[in-house]
């Protein structure tokens, strides 16, 4: 025992009698027999809870730790405070059943050692674990006192040891590494290795390995603690002349600016940071005490140094609480929306709307959150998705040109939790995000193969609405060499005889399965950043083979047909790829990402990818390493022979 307080299970048997002893100070004798079920002794206090007949027995002490002072009392005089041996005796029917036996050996609380009254502010600096090994003793958990079962533990005396000597920690975590790894130049000097494997092995002790850290000692920094507030030297530097997609918004105050966003299960990340140009429209389960309306203050950060003051406005929203009686959770809120305007690479302004309201603590609260950012040329008839190339999580910009429609979408299905078809909502295709969507297409078995196919195809069809797609995030639908045409590739053959189908309870070709591929490119960048066009777009079908669920008799159920709708963006680089030579096709041993070994990456140490230590360092390592290589070459035997055989010539 090295704390205040000790905990121990008695699982042997139930008891109904527990007391403590403390051991004779001159004797260092214990009562044999102890039944009186005395609890208190001394220093020391005694507490039992049973819980499934397991017994759980705690020890504490009730005197003070502190270090004494000048004319301070019941304290400790020196460091080592207290050394004692206790006894705890479990008794049932008046027969002790178990013995717990404790060696207490305490030192005084080190942090209130300081008798001027005045606190220690030196921080203890903390290695990086990525430079700095952990050491040789990693169980040593306890300044000042033994760790039990920590064998390497400087504080444990040999007779403490001799406790715990034959269950002693293994492997990494009792600081000992068991077998020792190969390449130790130790470990292969007592093995059969070749002559040359002293060129190619680890000199290292073993509390210095790659388990517990690199093969070499770099810096020792103080640990980082993660936090939403950005160092002032971390800034970007961008920052101070605009916003790229993907970047977090931050505050005036060098903050990221959040909106909760949910994650597993549904719950809500109550910091999670917003990024620029991308939208999203989340609901989250929360509750009361999560859902406390909280005044937004926080001044945007417009990108270029200015400060953008949101624009609030507040919406309430009635419920029935009538049946709280009077426990209803008021100033709740239930929506979030923001709406950002933004203009080149800064934001212009922000609108936030907050729907707020009472609801009953047992009720289920689902918060809603959007983000939607609008660009300041648009209109709120046509929003842009780039300018000009596209923006990733835009939408897919789509239209039919031969008539006067507006611009429009391709869609995706968001099921509900029943998964029809009928019931699923459209969502737009957003652009570089490969997706995919699906729902249940509810069957009539009085339909023959023909009808169910068109009934799939129009459902399928319903997806994609338009004939040409924007090549570019801002296409005009009044100029016709912003659109590409959509490739429709129908597989199926709409004329298979669905009767005779039908009657072997069996319908083919049924084009069940969507798939839309979109090629896309870089064209060119603006102020470094690239702009993204659409190339090419094409649509086709998947058939399979549906069987009636009931195919002799069926009666009025229906059956149900799973259909879906996949998206693939499909990249192509500006340029060409570099076409293998002829030696990286036919020598596919050499090839680094092929292959295990790479002889290529033999000198990777002399190379500059390698940060192990300064270039200098390794470069004047690997000349000192060719010149021992050239000495042993000279000096050995086939270069002694081909010299006496050049000397008689």
């Amino acid at each position: 025992m090295s704390g205040s307080e000790v905990t121990a299970f008695l699982t042997a048997g139930p008891a109904d009698v527990f007391s403590i002893a403390v051991a004779d100070n001159e004797t260092g004798l214990l009562p044999l027999e102890d039944c009186t079920g005395r609890n208190t002794t001394g220093d020391w206090s005694l507490n039992v809870t049973l819980r499934q007949n397991v017994s759980t027995v705690t020890v504490r002490l009730t005197r003070s730790l502190q270090l004494c002072a000048s004319n301070s009392t019941n304290c400790c005089v020196e460091p080592l405070c207290l050394v004692k041996a206790l006894q705890v005796s479990a008794c049932r029917d008046s027969v002790v059943v178990a013995r717990l036996l404790i060696q207490v050996e305490i030192y005084a609380n080190a942090s209130s050692g300081n008798t001027t009254g005045k606190a220690d502010n030196n921080a203890t600096v903390i290695p990086n674990q990525v430079f700095q090994p952990l050491g040789s003793c990693p169980c040593n958990l306890t300044a000042g006192a033994c760790d039990i079962r920590c064998c390497c533990d400087k504080e444990c005396t040999p007779g403490m040891k001799q406790l715990f000597n034959g269950s002693c920690f293994e492997g990494v975590f009792g600081g000992d590494v068991s077998p020792p790894f190969d390449q130790l130049c130790s470990v292969q000097a007592r093995r059969d290795a070749p002559d040359w494997f002293p060129f190619l092995c680890v000199q290292s002790p073993l509390d210095n390995t790659p388990f517990l850290g690199y093969f070499y000692h770099g810096v020792i920094s103080p640990s980082q603690v993660s936090a939403f507030k950005v160092p002032f030297e971390n800034v970007p530097g961008r920052l101070l002349s605009g916003y790229k997609q993907g970047d977090p918004i931050l505050t005036t105050q060098n903050e990221y600016f959040t909106v909760p966003q949910p994650f597993i299960a549904g719950q809500c990340a109550r910091n999670a940071p917003v990024a620029f140009l991308r939208n999203f429209n989340v609901e989250c389960l929360a509750t009361c005490q999560e859902g406390g309306g909280v005044p937004l203050t926080v001044a945007i950060n417009s990108g270029t140094g200015d400060s953008i003051e949101p624009q609030v406005t507040h919406e309430r929203k009635t419920n029935d609480v009538a049946s709280c009686s009077g426990r209803e959770c008021k100033n709740v809120t239930f929506a979030e929306d923001y709406t950002i305007i933004w203009e080149g690479k800064r934001i212009m302004e922000v609108k936030v709307t907050i729907i707020s309201g009472e609801t009953c603590p047992e009720a289920t609260l689902k918060q809603r959150f959007t983000i939607s950012f609008v660009s300041s040329n648009s209109t709120n008839a046509e929003e842009l998705s780039g300018n000009p190339g596209y923006q990733v999580g835009k939408p897919v910009r789509a239209a039919n040109l031969n008539t006067s429609d507006a611009v429009t979408t391709l869609k995706l299905w968001k099921p509900d939790g029943k998964g029809l078809c009928t019931s699923a909502s459209l969502v737009p295709l957003l652009f570089g995000l490969n997706s995919v969507s699906g729902c249940i297409l509810e069957v009539d078995p009085k339909d023959n193969c023909s009808q169910l196919r068109e009934n799939v195809t129009e459902r399928l069809n319903s997806l994609v609405q338009a004939s040409f797609v924007g090549k570019r995030g801002n296409s005009n639908a009044s100029d016709p060499d912003d659109w590409v045409e959509i490739i429709r590739s129908d597989i199926f053959d709409p004329t298979t005889n669905g009767s005779a189908e039908y009657l072997k309870g069996t319908c083919l070709y049924i084009p069940a399965h969507l798939n839309i591929q979109i090629i896309t490119a870089d064209v060119g960048a603006i102020e470094g950043i690239p702009q993204e066009e659409i190339l090419g777009v094409q649509i086709s079908f998947s058939t399979v083979t549906w069987q009636v669920q009931c195919p002799i008799v069926c009666e009025d159920n229906t059956s149900a047909l799973p259909i879906s709708a996949a998206v693939h963006f499909i990249k192509i680089p500006a340029q060409p790829p570099v076409p293998m030579t002829r030696f990286q096709i036919n020598y596919t041993e050499y090839d680094c990402r092929r292959n295990d070994v790479c002889w290529p990456e033999l000198f990777y140490p002399m190379t500059r990818d390698y940060t192990g230590e300064p270039y200098s360092h390794t470069l004047a390592k690997g000349l000192v390493l060719a010149f021992f290589f050239l000495i042993a070459f000279v000096l050995s035997d086939p270069w002694r022979r081909f010299y006496e055989a050049w000397n008689k010539t």
